[in-house]
């Protein structure tokens, strides 16, 4: 019997992108019962959320107030599942390395690691599965009190090429990794990262949801709103529009070089770049916002061509992204920058670009493509790279680590 799983995740359940943890949840919620537990919010969070009307933070307001958890439950995860939100943290990422920081996160990890305690034992988990899922600033790892029969560290990016998360997540996530049965990494890069200090360390790459991208391909959808009034072919993005990955310049050039498409960029704009550079003024460019997974298909189904278009920088070179296998389980041709070696593996299904005149050329190649046993492997390719196949891994680990695993020895907190 397999046990049951505790996701503490930086991602919250309405995260406004693609969540690898809550992707992981509904792949995992047929088998296994899960307890999923949001980023908290903090203090500061808490009174801007109510200044700016957060309508994500209403339904949570008044159980975080008088400082309790909040539960709720999930429309795309209906069995199996339940979901807390730990009561509010004090802000301290602002202030410097020292004993006054150290004291006040061991202050906020009390309230998380309380939160997790109730509910665990609320639900009657025993000897569960702990997996931290890139949140190293509470709950890095379980004491061995708590019960759980393995804690995972879950890495996905490189912690210290965020000017804020590497303030003090630099050193909380090596001390995850020490303490952690295994680290999970998401590319090879992470794991050459993250080998000298983890005690284990395991490579983990992203999957898809193949089940709702392969409905771009089977299903018949009417032309999305944001395409209203646009004919011909669309050059399509789905993602975080950020600062530090995405090549807004790259972006610009290919939309003034095929001005008789529309570029559709389908994703939270969390950058400034695009209307500093003039982006958001060219009239073949459509920002169409945040969506949800579920809504995603229509939209993909009239994009001609996808692309990948990040920078080649420190970040990105630790990042197998998990919008590929959603590109390639809709049969999409996709154009991709060369950033990361994993990219790279997926060199004979996808059309790769070390410089912007050649993403420039290879777009051009995907738009006159019509090619369905092109179609046929991509979808092959994402069938392996499942969710469900990951789940399955991660049993499989399980088991190993069950056998040669020495007790937790992680220090209380």
């Amino acid at each position: 019997m397999r046990p049951d799983i505790v996701i503490f995740s930086l991602f919250r359940t309405d995260n406004p992108y693609s969540s690898i943890s809550l992707s992981m949840a509904k792949a995992l919620a047929p088998s296994v019962r899960v307890l999923y537990v949001n980023h908290p919010y903090s203090w500061k969070d808490l009174i801007k959320g109510i200044f700016q009307g957060n309508p994500a933070l209403r339904p949570r307001l008044k159980n975080l107030l008088l400082f309790r958890a909040h539960q709720e439950t999930l429309d795309t995860i209906p069995h199996n599942c339940w979901v807390i939100t730990p009561p509010p943290t004090i802000p301290i990422n602002w202030l410097p390395p020292g004993k006054v920081y150290d004291y006040f996160q061991r202050l906020n990890n009390r309230i998380v690691l309380g939160c997790i305690a109730r509910a665990t034992q609320a639900l009657e988990f025993h000897n569960y599965l702990y997996i931290n899922c890139y949140n190293p600033f509470f709950a890095g790892w379980l004491p061995p009190e708590m019960g759980a029969k393995l804690s995972f560290y879950h890495c996905i990016d490189d912690i210290s090429q965020n000017a804020y998360t590497a303030r003090h997540g630099i050193q909380l996530e090596a001390k995850a990794c020490q303490q952690a049965d295994c680290t999970l990494v998401t590319s090879t890069n992470l794991y050459q990262l993250k080998a000298p200090t983890a005690r284990r360390v395991q490579t983990f790459f992203n999957a898809a949801d193949v089940a709702i991208f392969a409905k771009a391909r089977t299903e018949s959808y009417p032309r999305p709103e944001a395409l209203n009034h646009r004919p011909g072919q669309v050059i399509g993005f789905i993602g975080n529009l950020d600062e530090l990955r995405i090549d807004y310049v790259l972006l610009r050039q290919i939309a003034q070089h095929f001005p008789d498409k529309t570029l559709l960029l389908v994703g939270p704009v969390n950058s400034t770049a695009p209307a500093e550079i003039g982006l958001t003024d060219l009239p073949n460019v459509v920002f169409a916002g945040s969506r949800p997974l579920q809504d995603l298909p229509p939209l993909l189904q009239y994009m001609d061509c996808v692309l990948i278009p990040f920078l080649c920088n420190t970040l990105t070179f630790s990042i197998y992204p998990l919008k590929i296998n959603e590109y390639l389980a809709a049969g999409k041709p996709v154009v991709s920058t060369r950033f990361s070696a994993d990219i790279g593996t997926f060199a004979p299904y996808i059309y790769l670009a070390d410089d912007s005149e050649s993403f420039i050329r290879q777009i051009g190649s995907a738009l006159q493509e019509n090619n369905p046993a092109s179609v046929s492997e991509r979808v092959a390719v994402a069938n392996q790279n499942t969710w469900e196949a990951r789940i399955e891994q991660l049993f499989a680990l399980v088991n190993t680590l069950s056998e040669t695993t020495i007790p937790n020895h992680g220090t209380k907190t």
